[in-house]
């Protein structure tokens, strides 16, 4: 005899389908945290619950950025996932940045501080060592070029003024900015940092190209030389 009992429904059936239309629809913006994690996790992990797994991400973390900017190993002991699933997650600050830097890095004019505050704030996420990078810019003060100098420990690059002079004259550009973060969420310049920016400027006017300012970054805040009339030429 045939069994008549009715099958019960599966709750989770078609919910992945029910994400990605939820998405396509209305975008990110009505989306919690755990939901945008959940959602990025089904392509690195075919089946099971990811809803999950993605509360247990966060709750191990604390939050989306301190879970993206984690580093590989880290995200593997911590989490005990697998190695695609942790280059997944911390390649997505490192995706911004790139697709950032390369929609407006031709277009962009850095003719303030807070253009240019925000431009370098941009280009830290997801950076848990300091990095030193010089903004070449033309006579408009348009951005020209990116180049990253040095990377360091979590709060030392060391930095010097022959390379930033390099980079200008390659650019073939009067005009600089410098900029560097801040790791450990102080935006206080260090007695180091004055020294750097003094020799740079004292070294690169030598070669007829100023130093409009050096911009230093902690979190999504930044602190400007050229604001206070440090060492810098300043805006023009």
């Amino acid at each position: 005899m045939a069994d008549k009992t009715p099958k019960k429904e599966n709750p989770h059936e078609g919910h992945r389908e029910r994400m990605r239309a939820r998405y396509r629809t209305g975008g990110l913006d009505g989306f919690a945290d755990h939901e945008v994690l959940e959602m990025l996790l089904y392509y690195c992990t075919p089946r099971g619950d990811t809803n999950a797994r993605a509360h247990a991400m966060l709750n191990k973390f604390g939050s989306l950025h301190n879970l993206f900017e984690a580093d590989v190993e880290a995200l593997i002991q911590r989490l005990g996932c697998t190695e695609n699933v942790a280059v997944l997650l911390n390649l997505i600050p490192a995706l911004s940045n790139r697709y950032f830097r390369s929609k407006i890095s031709q277009k962009l004019k850095l003719d303030s501080e807070r253009a240019a505050g925000e431009y370098a704030i941009s280009l830290f996420v997801g950076h848990s060592v300091e990095h030193f990078y010089v903004f070449s810019l033309d006579t408009q003060l348009r951005l020209k070029n990116t180049a990253l100098i040095s990377e360091g420990t979590v709060d030392e690059a060391a930095v010097y003024p022959r390379e930033v002079a390099q980079v200008a004259i390659q650019d073939k550009v009067a005009n600089v900015i410098l900029a560097h973060n801040h790791p450990g969420g102080s935006l206080k310049p260090s007695r180091a940092d004055y020294e750097v920016t003094r020799q740079i400027t004292e070294g690169l006017a030598y070669f007829g190209v100023k130093v409009l300012d050096h911009i230093i970054v902690a979190g999504d805040t930044y602190y400007s030389f050229a604001a206070r009339g440090q060492l810098v030429t300043g805006y023009l």
